[in-house]
């Protein structure tokens, strides 16, 4: 039987249980961070990210809603975290619709639940179901930590790319620069909840793996962009390459 673990050792549990999931390791995220995609790539993922973020403080409402009221500062952080998605300066959903027309797209495509892949759809409706039916703690772990928290790491690999190699604007990337800087705040704030309210063996475990869930739904709602939109023009063999180089 499982073991209660310290906070140390639990975090790190937490993290290892992302990190083998890594959607880092997708190949349109590979082939995003070499500047290999087109701009009409890049609109294909804008078009399908709205449909996967845009609910986001829909998710965490869900949560909000059912977090026990002694958790006030588990209640603070996630009214304070929709509160940035909608109302906290520009909407985020607008920075990524700013971008996608960069790419070449438009508001009504990317706004338009029918460009979404399948793949897309499905990591929407485990978020949502994430949220409207797990133990509140174990709902942060997978949405905000095994989610939300790997976020700066992704756009930091991809950001420079976008100005460097395809010659975006401040303007038109500040959905990336925002989400370097409050995801990292918000993937700390979940930990710290998760760290401090799953306070069983059986409750950390369900954390643990939940977020290793959360973290495979996004490698493989990323690789799915690749297989969808981007391999009949950059063949796996070529990605797969620059892996192994890197390596």
């Amino acid at each position: 039987m499982p073991q209660l673990m310290d906070k140390a050792e639990f975090r790190t549990a937490l993290e290892n249980a992302i990190k083998s999931q890594s959607a880092n390791k997708a190949p349109f995220s590979i082939a995003w961070a070499n500047g290999l995609l087109s701009r009409d790539h890049l609109a294909r993922w804008a078009e399908n990210h709205y449909h996967y973020v845009g609910p986001f403080a829909d998710y965490l409402a869900y949560v909000y809603g059912r977090m026990p009221e002694r958790y006030t500062e588990a209640k603070d952080f996630l009214l304070h975290n929709m509160y940035e998605e909608e109302i906290g300066g520009d909407r985020h959903t607008d920075l990524l619709i700013r971008f996608a027309e960069a790419c070449g797209t438009t508001r009504e495509r990317v706004k338009d639940p029918d460009n979404m892949s399948a793949t897309t759809r499905g990591l929407q409706s485990w978020c949502y179901t994430i949220a409207m039916r797990e133990d509140p703690i174990v709902a942060v772990a997978g949405l905000v930590v095994g989610l939300e928290s790997q976020v700066p790491s992704i756009y930091r690999k991809q950001t420079p790319t976008l100005r460097d190699r395809y010659k975006f604007t401040d303007e038109e990337v500040e959905f990336f620069d925002l989400h370097i800087v409050s995801d990292e705040i918000h993937g700390e704030r979940g930990y710290q909840i998760v760290l401090e309210h799953a306070d069983t063996p059986e409750l950390q475990q369900r954390c643990l793996k939940i977020c290793e869930i959360g973290a495979q739904m996004r490698l493989l709602y990323t690789t799915a962009l690749y297989w969808d939109y981007v391999a009949k023009d950059l063949p796996i063999s070529q990605l797969e390459a620059l892996e192994r180089k890197a390596a």
